[in-house]
C-alpha cells in the first residue's frame, strides 16, 4: 500500500527521545510525538509486498499495510477502525511492544523498515484527541456473569471481548492496580 515509490523517496524518521535528564525525574513518555504529515510520509513508505511479512511478525495479526495506506491517506479515522479489528488496545502495543513488525517489514532487507510501531502510536493518540475513540456500551446484556482472573494485556483484552458480548464480567486482581506486569 502507501504510495508505490515512497520507500525510494523518503528515509525512516523515528520521534525525538526526551533528554535523559527529564525522563529520570518523571514517568511520562520518552519519545515526542510523531507529527501528523511525518507519520503520513511514513506510512507511504509501505510498499505493497505481495506478501507483507510484516503482517506474520506482528502476534496480534495487525493487518499492517491496510492502516498505513489509510495514514498515508490521511484517514486517520478509518484507520484506527483497521487497527482496532485486530487490537484491543492499540494505546498499549504502540508503547511497548518491541515491533516485530518492523523487523519482520520486506524492506528491512535493504533498508530502514516502516516506523510501524511510531504510527500505530499517532493513531491512537489521534484517535483519543479527536474524540473518535468513545465508550461502546454493548447494545443488550446477556445476564451472563463472567469472571476474569488477571488484570495484565490478556485479561483485560478478554474482558473487553466478553464485555461487547454483552456478558458483565468482574476482573479479579491480586494487586493493588490494575495492569499486570505493565
Amino acid at each position: 500500500m502507501g504510495k508505490a515509490t515512497g520507500f525510494k523517496e523518503f528515509t525512516r524518521e523515528t520521534p525525538n527521545r526526551f533528554p535523559v535528564d527529564l525522563r529520570l525525574n518523571n514517568f511520562n513518555e520518552f519519545y515526542e510525538d510523531l507529527d501528523t504529515t511525518t507519520a503520513e510520509t511514513q506510512g507511504a513508505r509501505c510498499m505493497n509486498c505481495a506478501v507483507p511479512f510484516c503482517m506474520s511478525g506482528c502476534p496480534l495479526g495487525n493487518i499492517i499495510p491496510d492502516f498505513n495506506h489509510l495514514v498515508y491517506q490521511g484517514k486517520w479515522q478509518e484507520a484506527l477502525q483497521e487497527l482496532h479489528s485486530t487490537n484491543n488496545f492499540p494505546e498499549f502495543t504502540g508503547r511497548i511492544c518491541p515491533a516485530p513488525c518492523e523487523a519482520s517489514c520486506v524492506l528491512n532487507i535493504n533498508d530502514d523498515p516502516v516506523t510501524i510501531e511510531f504510527i500505530e502510536k499517532t493513531i491512537v493518540d489521534r484517535g483519543w484527541k479527536e474524540g473518535i475513540i468513545k465508550p461502546n456500551p454493548p447494545s443488550y446484556r446477556t445476564n451472563k456473569s463472567v469472571a476474569v482472573v488477571g488484570s495484565g494485556p490478556s485479561g483485560l483484552a478478554a474482558s473487553q471481548q466478553l464485555n461487547s458480548a454483552g456478558h458483565t464480567v468482574t476482573v479479579y486482581e491480586r494487586a493493588d492496580y490494575l495492569g499486570g506486569l505493565l
